[in-house]
């Protein structure tokens, strides 16, 4: 007798063609953030080949989010007028030219614009690519869904600790190359996702509306000004401040976090191993829970409250198994706290607008967020020490984060139509 589908587990209540689609989304979104983070562990020699200083080297972080905005509102645009695969394509074609671009730079000025520029097809990824996966998925299992897709910035900032830990001895005997190795290091499996990704599917509910506007010959108004009507501007303020909050908490928890552990002497690898693995595994226990206990706001909040009491253990202990410990919870609460976000963006636009929304809101945000390793680093130039001016920062962002997140309507159950 063939067993209903609420009966099966869950992973096989899924298709062969979602489950391509969802892999290689997230396939692409960890290369996307490997590529990223990868920099944040060759910060010093970067310093050192250009003569700049902290709050220098904290910019090249902040321009490459404040270029994804760009490439968050492009690719969203474009994929709800023309499709989610075109603009994911672009992106990470994109993303990839400008990471091996940026090992090249010979400048300090010519690294920092080839970092914004990578961050446009960063951005683009996100914003294509999160609706391109969530479409195709079950709607009763979305919440295990964004929490794996969420969870794949953990994995990619994972695999960056690792290629550092085990690539760099191997080249750091010269520090003026040795960083340019690691920003070369994700382009080869990002060119293999790239030619993987041109044989998904494009989402069937994009497909079913660009039908619908055919039938009612109809091109549909630009989905970016559908933004500003009077029924979703507020949904477009609120959630691009929420995910303001969101970005500062993580871009204050991990982009100096490896300059901190050098600081203290210590090997970075275990603990930015316990940091992304808690982030991942986080994202997806919150993800999973946002669709019963709490709904999304109660499952963000819980781990995000976790984890600003987590935040002596991370930050200001001076013995190192109090410092893992540190290093897991924050990871699995407040990287974990990030489980429902591509679920709950999704959720909050409608199908005409929702690339462009979710792409504008997280973008937005990243924007806000962006200005977190520049501030860091300036404290530091002033005389706070690094720990402080994280835990600062981390602090703020959070309390605002919670007031945000119940300020906004619950969306657990939303059917996208």
């Amino acid at each position: 007798m063939t067993r209903s589908m609420p009966d099966l587990p869950w992973y096989r209540q899924v298709s062969k063609a979602q489950w391509k689609a969802f892999l290689t989304t997230f396939a692409a979104w960890v290369l996307d953030a490997f590529d990223f983070t990868i920099i944040t562990f060759v910060l010093v020699d970067i310093q050192q080949s250009f003569s700049v200083n902290k709050g220098l080297a904290g910019l090249l972080g902040t321009v490459t989010l404040l270029f994804r905005v760009v490439g968050g509102i492009g690719a969203g645009t474009w994929a709800d007028r023309y499709g989610r695969k075109g603009p994911i394509l672009f992106s990470i074609a994109w993303y990839t030219l400008f990471a091996f671009l940026s090992g090249a730079s010979t400048t300090y000025v010519m690294l920092f614009a080839f970092r914004g520029l990578f961050g446009i097809g960063m951005g683009g990824m996100w914003a294509a690519g999160m609706p391109l996966a969530l479409e195709h998925w079950p709607q009763h299992l979305r919440g295990i869904a964004s929490g794996f897709l969420q969870g794949g910035y953990s994995t990619g900032f994972l695999l960056s600790s690792l290629v550092y830990q085990l690539g760099y001895p191997y080249v750091s005997h010269r520090p003026e190359w040795a960083w340019r190795i690691m920003l070369w290091s994700g382009v080869i499996p990002a060119a293999i996702i790239f030619f993987v990704m041109r044989s998904v599917p494009e989402s069937p509910i994009w497909l079913a509306r660009r039908k619908s506007l055919v039938e009612e010959g109809s091109a549909g108004r630009s989905s970016l000004a559908r933004l500003f009507d009077r029924d979703l501007i507020w949904v477009t303020l609120h959630t691009s401040l929420l995910m303001g909050a969101f970005v500062s908490v993580y871009q204050s928890t991990t982009f100096w976090y490896p300059t901190l552990l050098s600081n203290l002497k210590l090997q970075p690898l275990s603990f930015l191993v316990l940091l992304n693995a808690g982030g991942l595994i986080g994202s997806v226990v919150l993800g999973a829970m946002s669709e019963k206990w709490g709904g999304r706001r109660g499952s963000a909040t819980l781990g995000m409250v976790v984890g600003l009491l987590s935040v002596p253990l991370y930050l200001f202990s001076s013995n190192p198994s109090v410092l893992l410990l540190g290093a897991w919870m924050m990871g699995f609460f407040a990287a974990g706290a990030w489980g429902m976000v591509p679920g709950y963006l999704s959720e909050r636009f409608p199908t005409e607008a929702r690339g462009v929304g979710t792409g504008f809101a997280y973008h937005a945000g990243v924007g806000i967020g962006s200005y977190a390793p520049f501030l860091i680093g300036r404290l530091q130039d002033g005389g706070t020490s690094l720990n402080v001016a994280m835990a600062y920062c981390i602090v703020t962002a959070g309390v605002v984060c919670v007031a945000l997140l119940w300020l906004g309507p619950e969306t657990r159950g939303r059917t996208l139509t």
